[in-house]
């Protein structure tokens, strides 16, 4: 799916780099999270998962949604509020329990 960090965001735990079970993040010269390659990248998010300053998001790929949609989770200590939002401003919500 790929990623993108939000560097405001991002504290520098790098406890998304010690998550992440492809290897594929690592802390930048700014000591920011960023990714290896995002060609390799499992879109399992497990990343996404775990950041505490949600400084993660997800961007769907061609095929799975318009130009222009973005998929961010906001996260809460019990639950992933997943929004869907699509090219023309419309929005879905999804929540997933946190176990």
């Amino acid at each position: 799916m790929g990623l993108k960090f939000n560097s405001e965001k991002c504290s520098g735990c790098g406890g998304c780099v010690e998550i992440c079970p492809g290897d594929l993040l690592k802390l930048d010269e700014n000591g920011k999270s960023s990714i290896r390659n995002q060609a390799d990248c499992w879109d399992c998010m497990a990343c996404i998962k775990s950041c505490p300053q949600g400084a993660l998001e997800t961007r769907l790929p061609f095929c799975l949604a318009d130009l222009g949609a973005s998929l961010k989770p906001k996260m809460f200590p019990d639950r992933i509020e997943w929004e869907l939002t699509y090219a023309d401003g419309r929005s879905e919500q999804f929540v997933i329990p946190r176990n």
